[in-house]
């Protein structure tokens, strides 16, 4: 059995929504879950300023939890068409496993949330792949396996890369129905392609 971390950041609670979909996901097809959250970078009063709603009780993640799993779903808020800069000082921290490449042969998958249509989706999954490189990371990416990456009908987040939501420029658009499917079943296709190579191994 494969045993799977979804990590998250979140200010506004539409990644974490994200978040607990994909792990919901990962369990229903059979995996082993673990839902993190990334350590916050902001003071109390800089947070009250954005209007961030409070931090949940998931654990805060530290570099050497990451060795205990099998593969990463990495939930990822974009900022100026790049992942969040909690999440660069989360993956600064973990030079000592890049040192002895203890991360080799993991597997990682990205999520992400923009503000507005063309946020960055893309380009916060492709600025996040030397992460993953340097550690030996595999990245697995949605691809078009799922009718939803090619659904015309409304506006929607989401590409081959990876699974995703807009929240609006003031935030207040939360993840549609069609958007968590896709999440679901982004997690479903990762799940699946990590176990396939633990019951190989």
């Amino acid at each position: 059995m494969s045993n799977i971390a979804v990590i998250y950041y979140s200010v506004y609670g539409h990644t974490k929504k994200l978040a607990d979909t994909a792990a919901a996901s990962v369990a229903k097809s059979g995996a082993t879950v673990k839902t993190f959250q990334i350590p916050e970078t902001l003071s109390a009063e800089v947070l009250g300023k954005l209007g961030a709603v409070p931090r949940n009780n998931d654990p805060v993640i530290k570099p050497d939890d990451l060795k205990d799993f099998d593969g990463y779903i990495f939930v990822i808020p974009t900022r100026y068409g790049r992942a969040v800069a909690q999440f660069s000082a989360f993956f600064d921290m973990t030079g000592g496993l890049w040192f002895t490449q203890a991360l080799s042969k993991k597997f990682a998958t990205i999520i992400t949330s923009t503000g507005t249509q063309h946020g960055g989706q893309e380009t916060t999954a492709l600025t996040t792949l030397p992460f993953f490189a340097h550690h030996g990371i595999i990245f697995v990416p949605l691809g078009y396996k799922s009718p939803i990456v090619t659904d015309m009908t409304e506006i929607l987040g989401g590409s081959p890369w990876g699974s995703a939501t807009l929240a609006g420029a003031d935030g207040s658009r939360q993840p549609t129905e069609k958007e968590l499917s896709l999440v679901e079943f982004h997690a479903g296709h990762f799940t699946e392609v990590v176990s396939q190579f633990v019951k190989g191994s």
